[in-house]
């Protein structure tokens, strides 16, 4: 058996990941193409983990963790839960194998089926397998150890390993977000602040209070960590935030960057940031050193320069700069030099975020009183694709494995203009609306949680 460590930090979890099954050579192996969208999702009958003692966390814990998987799998757009109600046989040892005639008569091309044991030293161990009912062979069998309130946890990442065993690519299940909860006040005064939640909309909780708004979250790479822009001291200021420790603290004061800052995102590797600043009343890129605490300047342009990302490797950067006239994308090497235009068409292009998988640009655009989603080549190469098109579209934010985006979506109401958070994958299908308590703006998406 391998055995692989978790080392557990804010969001403790596990103790071990065991491996209890190697991956059959099936004859025709089931295989999700993510490309394709939800055309045709891959049927999965998802059973009730079973029990094997008589504390009742292990009845209740097996249903929840089917429940979660399900409407994991089914909210990709790429698979097809089975109805548990079609179900013939009863899964009752996963160490036997099934009856798959009973499986391929209700059509489900893939079984998973598992098991929750709550030991005397209060570990809950769950184990999995994934089926081929048409080879009848076991692709995947895993199991995991941890605590019993960690079973919505474990629920993501056996959604994970399901994901990644039939589509090729990472799952991004076993993540977080962290969004703009948008309220008014009893004197109609807007109030914002920031939330988080895991990526199904559970275990929603305020990280700020209403004394202050604050606005753009961005994830630092070890989830630990996020940048957000405040208006507690009168202009837009960044802030960095611990989740670990719940500190907050300034970026730098204004007076180092002669006044506003926005849009502070992290290095993919390094411990520093790329950020807008104004200076001298236009906005500039600048570095900034997280250890020294210094700022370099990246531009120099009399236009404003805003927006910037890192691509995955930390190498270059894109940004939005009306430098062209007119609000366009721009891509430069790191350090500020070679600066090259990759979006030439009509409307405002704005809110440029790079592809977790370095191949793309995700970003919004406005023409002619219309919003749009879209994404381009990061290289400019290519025709741009639209992806969503609405009454209004803002702050795009990737999935850790680049094939889904979320985005603030606008929709006309009657006192204005009403806030949520969507998501689509990259052919454009699958637009789903996030659960979030109330309206809701500026979402980012953690990666994938150790």
């Amino acid at each position: 058996m391998t055995v692989l460590s978790v080392i557990p930090r804010v969001f403790a979890a596990f103790v071990a990941v065991v491996l209890i099954g190697a991956s059959a050579n099936a004859q025709a192996p089931l295989r999700v193409d993510v490309t394709e969208g939800h055309l045709d999702p891959l049927s999965i009958a998802v059973t009730d983990f079973v029990h094997t003692g008589n504390d009742p966390r292990e009845v209740s814990n097996g249903a929840e963790i089917a429940r979660v998987v399900s409407n994991n799998l089914g909210n990709t757009g790429l698979f097809a839960p089975v109805d548990p109600d079609a179900f013939i046989e009863d899964i009752t040892d996963i160490d036997l194998r099934p009856r798959f005639g009973d499986w391929r008569v209700i059509d489900a091309s893939a079984l998973l089926v598992g098991r929750v044991t709550i030991d005397q030293d209060e570990r809950m161990v769950v184990a999995f397998r994934l089926w081929d009912t048409a080879t009848e062979q076991q692709m995947l069998g895993l199991q995991f150890v941890t605590s019993p309130d960690n079973w919505r946890r474990i629920a993501h990442k056996v959604s994970d390993a399901v994901y990644q065993r039939l589509t090729g690519e990472e799952g991004y299940f076993d993540t977080r977000i962290v969004y703009v909860s948008e309220g008014t006040g009893p004197n109609g005064e807007p109030i914002r602040r920031l939330a988080a939640m895991d990526q199904d909309g559970a275990n929603p909780s305020f990280l700020t209070d209403r004394s202050y708004m604050a606005l753009l979250p961005n994830y630092a790479p070890d989830a630990q960590q996020i940048t957000y822009v405040s208006f507690r001291d009168g202009q837009a200021t960044s802030y960095l935030y611990d989740l670990e420790t719940g500190r907050q603290e300034a970026l730098f004061d204004q007076t180092s960057s002669g006044g506003q800052s926005l849009s502070a995102r992290f290095h993919p590797t390094e411990n520093e940031l790329v950020v807008s600043a104004e200076r001298r009343g236009g906005h500039d890129l600048f570095r900034f050193d997280l250890r020294a605490r210094t700022l370099s300047q990246l531009t120099t342009h009399p236009a404003d320069d805003v927006e910037p990302s890192y691509s995955p490797d930390g190498e270059q950067v894109v940004f939005s700069s009306s430098r062209s006239g007119q609000s366009q994308l721009y891509v430069m090497s790191a350090d500020g030099t070679n600066p090259v235009r990759i979006t030439f068409g009509e409307g405002r292009y704005t809110t440029p975020v790079w592809s977790p998988r370095g191949d793309l640009i995700a970003f919004t655009k406005q023409l002619q009183g219309r919003f749009m989603l879209g994404v381009v080549a990061a290289d400019g190469s290519g025709e741009e694709r639209i992806l969503y098109e609405g009454f209004f579209v803002d702050t795009p934010a990737w999935a850790p494995n680049g094939r889904v985006i979320l985005f603030t979506r606008g929709d006309a109401a009657r006192d204005g203009t009403r806030y949520s958070i969507w998501s689509v994958d990259l052919a454009g299908f699958n637009l789903r609306r996030l659960p979030t308590q109330g309206a809701a703006s500026d979402p980012a998406w953690s990666p994938l949680i150790d």
